[in-house]
C-alpha cells in the first residue's frame, strides 16, 4: 500500500494498490523486454548516412592506363579501396521503428508498474497547496536531506497533465541529478524500469489507474 505524503514529507494516509497491479506478472518478462526494445528503437532517428562510389564526386576518369604500369588495374579513384572512395554497405537513412500490439504494450506496462508496487517503490505526493520553491527543500522532501540527494535512489516524479504544481516541480528538481519529472501521459515501460522509485502526484496516480481500469474493462 503506497503512502501519501504532503509537501513536508509527512505521511498523510495510505491508499490501497489497485488489484490490477498486484497480480503476478512473472511470465510477462519477455513481453516487457520487447516493449522496452521497441521504445528504444522507436526513439532512434536513423539518420546515419554514407556515400556509395556512385555518390562520391569525382573519379570519372581512369586514373592511369590499364597496362604497362606494373600496378593493379584501376577504373576510378572513388572505388572503395581508395582514400576518399565510396563506402561499401555503409548505413543509409532508415526507420528503426518496431510494432507491438496494444494488448502486449498494456501488459508490459502493468508488469513493470506492478514490480514497483510489489517492491514498495511507489509513493504518492499530495500537491494540494504545494509551495516548495527551493531545491534544498525539495531534496529534503524526496531524500530526507540534501546530502542524500547525491547518492539516493534514482527517482521519477510523475505529474498529471496540466497539473498546477508541475512548473514548480520542474524548477526545484532541475539541479537534482537523480530526479526527473514527467507527466502521466508520457510515462512508459522504459521510464518505470529505469528509476529505482516512482513518486506519483495524487492526480497522476488517479489518471493512470483510471486509464488501466478502462483498458482492462474494454478487453
Amino acid at each position: 500500500m503506497p503512502n501519501v505524503i504532503d509537501s513536508k514529507g509527512a505521511t498523510v494516509r495510505e491508499v490501497a494498490a489497485p488489484e490490477l497491479l498486484m497480480r503476478d506478472y512473472s511470465l510477462a518478462a519477455p513481453v516487457v523486454f520487447r516493449a522496452v526494445h521497441r521504445e528504444m528503437a522507436n526513439a532512434r532517428a536513423g539518420l546515419a548516412s554514407t556515400k556509395r562510389r556512385d555518390e562520391v564526386s569525382g573519379g570519372g576518369r581512369k586514373p592511369y592506363k590499364q597496362k604497362g604500369t606494373g600496378r593493379a588495374r584501376q577504373g576510378s579513384i572513388r572505388s572503395p579501396q581508395w582514400r576518399h572512395g565510396g563506402v561499401v554497405f555503409g548505413p543509409k537513412p532508415r526507420s528503426y521503428s518496431e510494432s507491438l500490439n496494444k494488448k502486449e504494450r498494456r501488459l508490459a506496462f502493468m508488469a513493470a508498474l506492478s514490480d514497483r508496487f510489489r517492491n514498495e517503490a511507489v509513493t504518492l505526493l499530495d500537491t494540494a497547496g504545494f509551495a516548495i520553491d527551493k531545491t534544498a527543500a525539495c531534496a529534503t522532501l524526496l531524500f530526507g536531506n540534501v546530502k542524500a540527494a547525491k547518492t539516493g535512489p534514482k527517482t521519477l516524479v510523475v505529474c498529471a497533465q496540466g497539473e498546477e504544481a508541475r512548473p514548480m516541480l520542474d524548477r526545484v528538481t532541475r539541479n537534482l541529478g537523480r530526479v526527473a519529472v514527467t507527466d502521466d501521459g508520457a510515462l512508459d515501460v522504459k521510464d518505470v524500469l529505469r528509476y529505482d522509485r516512482i513518486i506519483f502526484t495524487t492526480g497522476a496516480y488517479d489518471a493512470v489507474v483510471a486509464r488501466l481500469d478502462a483498458a482492462e474493462g474494454a478487453r
